[in-house]
């Protein structure tokens, strides 16, 4: 069995230690060629000790010496950008798994995929921001491919492998329903940080679990759907399963429903899409639906979610609008946490930046950028 070298792109994050956990099990199948992040170098320092990487990247210049202080003799440290895009395309790296948070994701992928790798992709950004440029990337690449990584898209790629589109009537996308399925508008609005944070089944970072919260992880993942699985608005939807076991489901044309259901546990997610099409055995993994007892399904409400309208919004507008949403969004949880506005403010930002927003057909990566600036612009000018 060939041994792939593995690039991990945001290993000091939620996504990026489970990748670790998934890699010391996996030492005959995977070398990890480099590990990047951000400011955690500490986490970074930790990981090179166990995973033995060839090159270590901070994308942070102002970290670098002290990280190269922390690593041991033979191992090359890097930093900033053009690191991790040498890494992401180097001739000996197999596959590159990227949980970057935000934007700076998208530059690695797209060099991944031009130069035939397997990118693993767990960075909503990249597709929610750029999803028509790095789709053709990897339509145009000899070898380049996706293979999704967040425990939705992962379910719904086990579920409609190897089927024809037009066996494909629609997608749900499951949802835990966050900490906030069963409060009511008002006290939603009024929700605290802590509130939000509050997740009852995931643990996540900060951003991502807020943006449960406030069903806007949802949201982001509908617009990954639509590029990753070539599907339109009205084949996509959701449904909360608070039990978090059922990831995803395809139904079919015939009237038939697919499920993948498994533990809460991303390092399934991340062991499939790393392994692909093999499915070794995990220790501990196993899903028994007599101690899970009864699953749940319902309709989320989005006049309490207005997040999945705005969803529908993007979806359906295309183009820069889906960059926009998610810019929007992200000052808006920034300022939520810094306590300038409520919770509910968040919802009230990214509606008002969206609708004086001017969509533009996505034609270059410039214009996605500048699309995305702008609308942090307005975000963070919005007044109550």
């Amino acid at each position: 069995m060939k041994v792939k070298n593995v690039v991990v792109l945001g290993a000091s994050g939620s996504i990026g230690r489970s990748t670790a956990d998934v890699l010391k099990v996996n030492r005959d199948r995977f070398a990890v060629f480099a590990l990047a992040a951000k400011n955690n170098i500490e986490e970074l320092a930790l990981q090179t000790r166990e995973l033995a990487p060839q090159q270590v990247i901070t994308a942070a210049p102002e970290k670098f010496a002290a990280l190269r202080e922390m690593l041991p003799p033979g191992v090359a440290c890097g930093c900033g950008m053009d690191a991790m895009i040498a890494a992401a395309e180097h001739p000996d790296v197999d596959i590159v798994l990227c949980a970057i948070v935000g934007t700076e994701g998208i530059l690695p992928v797209l060099a991944a995929l031009r130069a035939g790798k397997t990118v693993a992709l767990a960075s909503k950004e990249v597709l929610v921001l750029a999803g028509e440029l790095v789709m053709k990337a990897a339509a145009e690449s000899p070898g380049g491919k996706i293979i999704p990584v967040d425990s939705e898209h992962s379910g719904v790629f086990q579920c409609i492998s190897n089927r024809r589109s037009d066996e494909i009537a629609k997608i749900w996308l499951t949802a835990s329903g966050g900490p906030f399925r069963t409060w009511d508008a008002k006290r939603i609005e009024n929700a605290s940080l802590k509130d939000a944070l509050a997740h009852p089944t995931w643990n996540m970072g900060r951003k991502i679990t807020i943006d449960s919260a406030s069903m806007m992880n949802k949201a982001l993942e509908l617009i990954e759907a639509k590029h990753l699985f070539g599907v339109g608005a009205d084949q996509l939807d959701v449904i909360i399963n608070p039990q978090s076991i059922i990831h995803a489901l395809a139904e079919l044309t015939d009237g038939s429903m697919i499920a993948q259901m498994s533990v809460p546990d991303m390092r399934l997610a991340i062991g499939y899409a790393l392994t692909y099409p093999e499915r070794p055995e995990r220790p501990g993994s196993h899903l028994n639906l007599a101690d899970v007892a009864k699953l749940e399904l319902f309709a989320p409400d989005k006049e309490k979610f207005p997040s999945l309208r705005f969803a529908d919004e993007a979806l359906r507008a295309g183009g820069t609008m889906p960059a926009v949403m998610n810019a929007a969004n992200e000052v808006a949880v920034e300022r939520f946490c810094a306590g300038e506005i409520g919770f509910g403010g968040i919802w009230r930002i990214v509606e008002k930046v969206m609708s004086k927003s001017v969509v533009e057909p996505q034609q270059s990566l410039e214009q996605v950028f500048a699309a995305d600036a702008e609308a942090r612009i307005r975000a963070r000018e919005v007044k109550f």
